[in-house]
């Protein structure tokens, strides 16, 4: 993942179907009568491009039924069931990197129903972590996620916080580089309940994935080389600490254990929140008076180091999918291209989302030129992207997120220390490795 973006500067390649592909004539196709049914993701950042499906039904004569729009949380927890009860003869859904590894039974080869020159023109990390046991199982979109930190600049301009900030804490007040920075900053900055320094995603992956990077930041490991539970360690501890210690001084908001992303998105938006590490799909929506009251005021800078040295970099990406028990797999894998092809990935990245098509990041580096917060967007994202990392590469990454994060929300909340919460948490993920044969 950390060589996702290598090569984004490359010109742009030239769309021709390959000899033997399986979709037949030109892209994308037609299929009068037929219906896709669809299970999709949902949200402000998402939703937009979902506008293209009725151009598509236009051109194939096929019509496209969303069954589900949910979270990315609660619709793996669809999905699940559906494979545990057969209920899986719908054809297009959501997936994502980090939990493509749970749904090899669901999902068919793409490679085998699209063209090779439309897959060889995505970046070639993407499509590699795309590839699960030799299955190409999805599409990336343009929403390829590392976080970096959003700042309201003014707070930083302000020469009464300036004077303030270094008389008690010794440096100058400038957007963060390193977590102890945030969290001086956001102890500063904080005025509980009107004003906060920082917020974070406390439940499901969110708070689990938050945790995993801030672990590797302070130098551990999640999972050790033999896929052992090992985040229970000192660096463990100081990771959860972090996230303890700022609860506990109410600079983030007391409702923060229950935030995922749209919650985030909307307190940054409302300007109640000094510094947001977020998402590349929120930078349009931070800076559209329309959307946001920081409009204007939005600074962006790569996400801060941890007492390692390391920076923060959790990745993945969403992408969409074709069932194997799809009756229409042509019809379903063409609108799963149109839904990434370049026109849908550049309407996702005007918005600020990082494409995965090699041409489309060249696009989106000429549309920054004269757009200096663009290019501060795209430049904190691209110096991010170097020190991106995936999550663990097991099936029960998601299982494991769930058991784990309880644990965290205790030692939060104050309900126990970080070390007996971890130790319960990795006990707990130890358990479903061994129960799933890994241990």
């Amino acid at each position: 993942m950390n060589r996702l973006l290598s090569g984004v500067s490359a010109g742009a390649l030239l769309l021709a179907f390959g000899a033997g592909a399986a979709l037949a004539g030109d892209l994308p196709g037609k299929f009068e009568g037929v219906t896709i049914d669809a299970k999709l993701i949902g949200g402000q950042q998402y939703e937009k491009l979902y506008e293209r499906i009725p151009e598509w039904e236009k051109l194939t004569g096929a019509k496209v039924n969303i069954l589900t729009k949910k979270n990315g949380f609660d619709i793996d927890k669809e999905l699940k069931s559906d494979i545990a009860s057969g209920s899986t003869n719908w054809c297009v859904g959501w997936n994502h990197s980090s939990f493509a590894p749970q749904y090899t039974s669901l999902y068919t080869d793409l490679s085998k129903l699209l063209p090779k020159a439309e897959i060889d023109a995505f970046v070639p990390s993407t499509i590699k972590s795309a590839t699960i046991d030799g299955k190409l199982e999805m599409l990336p979109r343009a929403q390829f996620d590392v976080s970096a930190l959003y700042y309201q600049k003014s707070l930083y301009e302000n020469a009464d916080n300036k004077t303030k900030f270094k008389a008690k804490y010794g440096y100058d007040l400038v957007p963060p580089d390193t977590w102890k920075e945030v969290t001086d900053q956001a102890e500063f900055f904080a005025n509980p309940p009107n004003f906060y320094g920082t917020q974070f995603a406390g439940k499901e992956e969110a708070i689990n994935g938050r945790f995993y990077e801030m672990v590797v930041a302070e130098g551990g490991e999640y999972l050790d080389k033999d896929g052992k539970p090992v985040f229970n360690s000192e660096a463990g501890i100081r990771a959860l600490d972090w996230f303890v210690n700022l609860y506990k001084a109410k600079a983030v908001p007391a409702g923060t254990t229950n935030y995922l992303w749209d919650d985030l998105g909307q307190g940054f938006a409302s300007g109640t929140v000094a510094i947001n590490l977020d998402w590349p799909g929120w930078a349009g929506f931070f800076n559209d008076p329309k959307s946001s009251k920081v409009a204007g005021n939005v600074g962006v800078k790569v996400a801060p180091k941890g007492s390692s040295g390391k920076r923060t970099g959790w990745s993945g990406f969403h992408g969409f999918s074709v069932t194997e028990n799809c009756p229409n797999k042509e019809a379903a894998a063409s609108l799963v291209w149109w839904l990434t092809n370049e026109d849908s990935q550049k309407l996702e990245a005007a918005a600020g989302p990082l494409p995965t098509r090699t041409a489309v990041w060249d696009w989106d580096l000429q549309q920054a030129a004269n757009d200096p917060y663009k290019k501060e967007v795209l430049a904190a994202f691209q110096e991010e992207a170097t020190h991106a990392f995936a999550v663990p590469q097991t099936p029960e990454w998601i299982e494991i997120s769930n058991a784990v994060y309880p644990e965290l929300q205790a030692a939060i909340l104050g309900d126990k220390t970080s070390k007996q919460a971890l130790d319960e948490a990795s006990a707990k993920a130890t358990q479903i490795l061994q129960d799933a044969g890994k241990l």
